[in-house]
C-alpha cells in the first residue's frame, strides 16, 4: 500500500495500533470532536470491543471556553461516546486567559485537566491523536526556534507530561487516512476554524506544506527525519550516561555536584552540553535552562580554562543560570543552587 494514500484504517490495522496498551487498567482518549481524535475514539472503541478483556475506556473532551461551538461539539462528542459504549466527560478551562502566549497556555491547561482526569479515573495512559502531519509541523516549529537534536525529534509515541504517560497510536499515520476511515463508517466531525488560522504559528507552517512537499520536504519525509533525530538523541543520551559514571569515578568531592575540570574538558562538546544541562536542572530552581544558554556558558567556561595555569582551587569563573550557580576553579567545575534574587522595591 502506497504510505500517503488516502485508504481508512483497517480493524487490523488498528488492532497493532493500540496493542500496547490492552492490558493497561483504563485509558483515557482526548477527544476534542475534530476528525483525528474522533478516529481515534471510533478505532480504539472498535479494537477494544474485538477483546475478551481490555482496558475501560473513557472519552475527555476540554472545552478552554475560546469558542462558543465548543460546547455544541463536546456534546456531539458525548453522543457518539455513549453510541460507541464508553463514557465522556467534558472539563473546562476556567479563568482569566492570557493575552499573549495563548496557544501554549491553551496547551499546557489542556494536559493539566486531561491528566487530572486520567488519575481520578485510574488510567495509566492519555491516547492523543497526533497523526503524521502534526509531527512534520512540530518538527518545522522546533526547527524554527533553534532547537537542538532532542527538540527536533519532535514527538515521541509515548512521553511524560504532567504525571501522565501521554500515548500517540497515530504518528505514523497520516491524516487523510483518518478522515477516510470516519468517511467510509459515515461518521460526522467538527470543523475547527482556529486550524486555519494564519495568526497562530502551527497554522501557518501548515499552509506552506504544500510548497515544502514540491520540494520533497513533505509530512512523510519530515516525520521521517524526526524520527532519525530521536534515535540520535537516544545513542548520545546514552553516552551522556556513560560520561556521568566516569566522571563520577574521577570525582575527588562526589558528594558535590560538578566535574573534575580536567576529565570534562576531555569529552566532546555535545557531551558536556548534555551534562551541564542535566547538572543545571538537577540543582536550579528557576525552571529548564536554555540550550543555548547552556552552549554560550561552556564557551566562557573554555575561554576562562584557556591556558590555566592558576593555583588549585582558585575561582576562574562564576556564573549563574536557571537558579544555579556554577563556578570554575583551576580543578573543579562546581554546581550549586545559586541564592535566591533580590526582590526589587517597587
Amino acid at each position: 500500500m502506497i504510505e500517503d494514500d488516502a485508504s481508512p484504517v483497517s480493524a487490523k490495522e488498528a488492532t497493532r495500533l493500540f496493542a500496547e496498551w490492552k492490558t493497561a487498567p483504563a485509558l483515557v482518549l482526548a477527544v476534542s470532536g475534530g476528525p483525528d481524535s474522533v478516529a481515534l475514539m471510533w478505532l480504539a472503541a472498535r479494537w477494544r470491543r474485538a477483546l475478551r478483556r481490555g482496558p475501560e475506556l473513557m472519552a475527555i473532551t476540554v472545552d478552554h471556553g475560546l469558542r462558543r461551538e465548543a460546547a455544541r461539539e463536546a456534546g456531539d462528542v458525548k453522543r457518539l461516546a455513549n453510541a460507541l459504549g464508553m463514557t465522556h466527560r467534558t472539563v473546562r478551562w476556567i479563568g482569566v486567559k492570557p493575552k499573549s502566549g495563548l496557544p501554549a497556555a491553551a496547551r499546557a491547561a489542556r494536559y493539566r485537566l486531561l491528566a487530572k482526569a486520567a488519575r481520578a479515573r485510574g488510567a495509566s495512559h492519555i491516547l492523543t491523536a497526533h497523526t503524521r502531519d502534526d509531527q512534520a509541523e512540530t518538527f518545522l516549529m522546533r526547527m524554527a526556534r533553534g532547537s537542538g537534536i532532542a527538540g527536533l525529534a519532535a514527538m515521541a509515541r509515548e512521553s511524560a507530561r504532567e504525571g501522565a504517560i501521554l500515548a500517540r497510536p497515530f504518528l505514523d499515520i497520516p491524516k487523510s487516512r483518518l478522515i477516510a476511515t470516519l468517511e467510509k463508517a459515515k461518521i460526522a466531525y467538527a470543523d475547527d476554524p482556529t486550524n486555519r488560522d494564519v495568526s497562530l504559528t502551527r497554522p501557518r507552517l501548515r499552509a506552506l506544506m504544500p510548497a515544502l512537499a514540491d520540494e520533497g520536504c513533505d509530512a512523510r519525509n519530515l516525520a521521517r527525519l524526526a524520527s532519525r533525530l530521536a534515535r540520535a538523541n537516544t545513542a548520545l543520551e546514552l553516552l551522556a550516561d556513560g560520561a556521568e559514571r566516569y566522571l563520577a569515578l574521577r570525582d575527588s568531592e562526589p558528594e558535590r555536584s560538578g566535574f573534575n575540570a580536567k576529565a570534562f574538558a576531555a569529552l566532546s562538546e555535545e557531551i558536556r552540553v548534555r551534562l551541564l544541562l542535566r547538572a543545571i536542572n538537577r540543582v536550579g530552581h528557576e525552571g529548564p535552562a536554555e540550550l543555548g544558554k547552556v552552549e554560550a556558558l561552556l564557551a566562557a567556561l573554555d575561554r576562562a580554562a584557556e591556558g590555566n595555569g592558576a593555583p588549585e582551587g582558585r575561582i576562574l569563573l562564576k556564573q549563574t543560570l536557571a537558579g544555579a550557580l556554577v563556578m570554575l576553579r583551576s580543578d573543579r567545575i562546581g554546581i550549586e543552587p545559586a541564592p535566591p534574587r533580590r526582590q526589587r522595591k517597587g
